[in-house]
């Protein structure tokens, strides 16, 4: 593999699953990551490849038929999968965020329903919890799930918003208030996508993340049975965080791999560009911006290993997670920039790959929660209060 890949030491399994998926990034995603992007189209043959690798199940126990993987192998496939394509590795972690709600909170006939459909790739899952007017703070979501004890069901009515896979999938893991107006009434549920007042919204025009296909969805009188609550009314906010103290680990080690890429695109076009009699990456400036990327990838992808090895270890790892996130997003971030302005002109064009890079980072800065939100967490960590 290219690039100066700094982290602490992987086990054998895990270092063989790295470089299966990093020839597959290589081989298969980045190929196609161009004219899905410009297409705004999701590439269904790569997914299917994935599916192959036994990477839609990922976060799926084995008696289910998953992988079952632990926290540092879910973060190098993260980190590879958006080696390739950001858009392919969001639009995975998200269906394992819907797997790993079913297989933590979902009852033992759930598990066995859903999870080896989803593990084999379709239905594709999603993660129905932000809302227009409530991103940052859930608890303000206005979406409710009234039961009806005639018909043993819930009736959910609300809006969501910004939920990947919208248009691609078929199943949502839905929060909702059983109590309109407490907060603490929010509860997790299970629709698929087929279900009567299920309506998928137009797909977002974005600036990057173009391949992914980000929408909401509108509940208008969608009935769903009892039995498809995954949580005891009222502890699906736990839920949640718990789900998302894991899919931010994902989200920074994708991250790493966005930075990763573009600096290897970097590396290799300052190798060959020539001006004023040599490669620029001759010139000590440019060498001095190789220096603070490579730095800042690899203390990244550490903050990233640190928090994986929290995680294993049965710590409270939610500190680490956040400072993971935001150190590798804002590593994303001055990367891509940087790599485009070692490219010159060129990487202001669609030519190269680099500014595909710099327009996707920054939603690494603002989905799974925002820098200002990881900022918060971790001050209220190291402060104690």
């Amino acid at each position: 593999m290219t690039g100066a890949r700094v982290g602490s030491a992987l086990t054998p399994e895990q270092q063989a699953i790295t470089e299966v998926v990093h020839e597959f990034a290589v081989e298969e995603i980045r190929p196609t990551a161009r004219e899905a992007d410009a297409e705004e189209s999701f590439p269904e043959e790569v997914w299917d490849g994935l599916a192959e690798l036994d990477l839609t199940g990922l976060t799926v126990p084995e008696e289910y038929g998953g992988y079952d993987a632990d926290e540092t192998t879910y973060a190098v496939v993260n980190e590879e999968v958006a080696y390739g394509q950001l858009a392919v590795a969001t639009a995975l972690s998200v269906h394992c965020l819907a797997t790993s709600c079913i297989a933590e909170f979902g009852t033992e006939d759930q598990r066995e329903r859903w999870l080896p459909e989803m593990v084999d790739g379709r239905p594709v899952g999603m993660f129905c919890l932000s809302e227009p007017h409530a991103g940052s703070n859930p608890a303000e979501m206005s979406t409710t799930a009234t039961y009806d004890p005639e018909t043993d069901e819930y009736v959910l009515d609300g809006q969501k918003q910004w939920i990947t896979n919208g248009e691609r999938g078929g199943v949502a893991i839905v929060f909702a208030k059983t109590d309109a107006d407490d907060p603490g009434s929010i509860t997790q549920f299970l629709v698929p996508a087929n279900t009567e007042g299920f309506e998928v919204g137009r797909k977002e025009e974005k600036l990057g993340l173009r391949a992914s296909d980000t929408t909401g969805i509108t509940f208008d009188d969608c009935r769903v049975p009892a039995e498809n609550r995954l949580t005891e009314e009222g502890k699906g906010l736990s839920a949640a965080f718990t789900i998302l103290t894991g899919g931010r680990i994902g989200i920074a080690a994708q991250a790493v791999g966005l930075a990763q890429a573009a600096f290897d695109e970097a590396k290799a076009y300052a190798a060959e560009r020539e001006q004023f009699g040599g490669p620029i990456d001759d010139i000590q400036t440019i060498r001095h911006k190789f220096a603070e990327m490579a730095t800042d990838i690899s203390a990244s992808r550490l903050l990233v290993r640190e928090a994986c090895r929290q995680a294993e270890a049965g710590e409270d790892n939610r500190v680490a997670a956040a400072q993971a996130k935001y150190k590798a997003s804002e590593t994303a971030m001055s990367v891509t920039n940087e790599a485009v302005q070692i490219h010159g002109g060129y990487g202001y064009t669609t030519d190269f790959d680099v500014e595909r890079f710099y327009r996707d980072a920054k939603i690494t800065e603002i989905y799974e929660g925002t820098t200002e939100i990881q900022k918060k967490i971790i001050a209220r960590g190291v402060l104690d209060s």
